[in-house]
Parts: C-alpha cells; sequence; structure tokens
C-alpha cells in the first residue's frame, strides 16, 4: 500500500558524552523515510531542502525505492539545520543553534499521483503545514499518523488542536502527553487526547518503552530493549514512527492488533537507530537484522 511521508530533510551537528558530529543528515522525514522503506514498497516523500544537500542521500533514497518528486530544492537557499547537545543521561539535551532557513516558509506540494495515499505520515512540522497537508490529500488515507511536540503546543495550540481531530493515531512522548491534556496521570491524559479525535495514541517513554491506547479502553506496553551502547538518540522517534507505520502499509491493516504489532517494529528499528549517530545505523540495517532484534523482543515480553 502506498505511504505519503511528510517532514523535514536537513542537516544535524550532535555532541554526545561518547563523542561530536560535523553536519550530517538528520531530520524527521529522512529518518521515517528510511525506516518504512524497509517494510513498505510504495513510499512518497514531502519535504524541503536547498541548494546546500548532500543529494547522494536523495540517490539512496532512490534506491531504496522512495519517490522524491515531492522534495523540494530551492535554489541559492540553505537547508534546516539543528546543533544539539546530549547530557550524560542521554534523555535530556541542549539546543545550540537553530537555523530554519528553507523550511521557514515550506508550503507542502504533494505530486499529482500521491494526492490519494493509503497511509499518511505527518512528521513533526508546524501544525499549519501538516494542516496543509491533509486540506490537499484528495481522498481520505486509511490512516493518518501525526507527530508533534511541546514547542508547537507552547506557540500554535489552536492549530495543532485542529490537527489532532483529523488524525487517527498521534505519537507524543509523557512529558508532551501531560502538557496537551494537562493531567499527571497517563491513563487520564490519553482519554483527554483521544476525546480531541485520534482512535490511538501512543506515548513514547524513551528507554522505559511506549505506551498504547486504543479505542474502548485497550491498552498495550511495548518495553524497551536494554542496550549495552546508545551513542546518539537523535532521530530515535522518528524511526519509531516510521517502522511503525510502514508496518501497517505494508500489511494494509489498522485493527487494534495490528497496531500492537506496529508498535514493537517501531521500537525494534528505534533500538538499531540509537547504535550510531544520525542515520548511520539505518542505512546499514536490513530485513535479517530486523527480524534478528524483533526476536529479542519477542523473548523480552513472553512470560
Amino acid at each position: 500500500m502506498s505511504l505519503l511521508v511528510i517532514g523535514s530533510v536537513a542537516f544535524d551537528a550532535i555532541d554526545t558524552p561518547f563523542g561530536s558530529t560535523g553536519k550530517i543528515i538528520g531530520g524527521a522525514a529522512s529518518y521515517i523515510s528510511l525506516a518504512s522503506s524497509l517494510l513498505s514498497k510504495k513510499v512518497g516523500l514531502v519535504a524541503v531542502v536547498g541548494e546546500d544537500f548532500d543529494f547522494d542521500f536523495v540517490e539512496d533514497l532512490k534506491a531504496r525505492g522512495v519517490d522524491v518528486e515531492g522534495l523540494q530544492v530551492k535554489k541559492g537557499e540553505k537547508s534546516f539545520f539543528w546543533h544539539g547537545k546530549y547530557h550524560m543521561d542521554m534523555n535530556s539535551r541542549d539546543t545550540i543553534t537553530t537555523e530554519l532557513n528553507v523550511l521557514g516558509d515550506f508550503d507542502p506540494i504533494i505530486p499529482d499521483h500521491w494526492k490519494s495515499p493509503d497511509y499518511v505520515m505527518l512528521g513533526n512540522l508546524s501544525p499549519e503545514v501538516q494542516l496543509k497537508t491533509l486540506e490537499r490529500i484528495e481522498k481520505r488515507p486509511k490512516l493518518v499518523v501525526m507527530d508533534t511536540m511541546n514547542f508547537w503546543m507552547d506557540i500554535a495550540l489552536d492549530t495543532l488542536h485542529q490537527v489532532i481531530a483529523k488524525v487517527d493515531v498521534l505519537t507524543i512522548n509523557d512529558e508532551e502527553a501531560r502538557q496537551l491534556s494537562g493531567e499527571y496521570s497517563l491513563v487520564k491524559a490519553a482519554r483527554k487526547i483521544q476525546a480531541m479525535g485520534p482512535k490511538y495514541l501512543i506515548i513514547k517513554k524513551g528507554e522505559h518503552g511506549a505506551l498504547l491506547f486504543g479505542e474502548d479502553g485497550e491498552t498495550f506496553f511495548c518495553p524497551a530493549l536494554p542496550l549495552e551502547e546508545v551513542f546518539d538518540p537523535t532521530g530515535a522517534g522518528d524511526t519509531f514512527a516510521g517502522g511503525f507505520i510502514g508496518y501497517l502499509a505494508q500489511q494494509d491493516r489498522t485493527d487494534f492488533d495490528a497496531i500492537k504489532k506496529a508498535v514493537v517494529y517501531g521500537s525494534a528499528m528505534a533500538s538499531y537507530c540509537v547504535e550510531k549517530f544520525g542515520i548511520e545505523r539505518l542505512q546499514s540495517l536490513d530485513e535479517a537484522q530486523l527480524n534478528e532484534r524483533l526476536n529479542q523482543f519477542d523473548r523480552l515480553m513472553s512470560l
């Protein structure tokens, strides 16, 4: 089934207690596209970059079957750039530099042959861009998944609510769930957020796993796999989202059992992402390695 991904394709620079990078490939849609294309064979990308971008990465996406016709290239302009520094616990970070550049006035242009996708993944972008994307899709997809963050809750809450009302699945972390709902209890928070529109809510808890809330009080918890080494958590949430929706598009199912399995697939992919800086580990990931990690999750969760 067809999967349309919208989000940022960008440059990152990352500092962790274990090392630093120069400018490397980053952006939500980069991680989502790489992860989802391992499972779904019809992925389309809508994003924007500047003339300074590393177009070898675009060729890599094409080689993986990702349709990049929706990737705009702004001549004479620079790509979005983020520089962050992680603390020793790898759960908290400081933003050193954010340069919006081409992302500042991004107008998502969806190619005609992508205006009726089966599945849509709205990566973390401004709610205005996410809303424009949904308005430009001509046929209601089977499933729309959305990621967002507390920054948009601070500055664009009204528009954010409009987008949330139109999606089927919302993925946020526990801090964002509490902020959006005004509830400390994640169970109460989930109930309030689902009343805003989404059938399913996924609350990501980093090294402590992910919580899935479905309709009629259905819940599911997927633990995080204990890892020997975590080099860089950047993009782990986006990789989770890519694995999650990639599995659903591959299976063409949206029932609760499929959603649960998709959470495990997303978690497995995210566990690989953190093993190296940026997208490096995802670029070398294959189906055999993914299946090996899925088996580890099965053993972790079995009684």
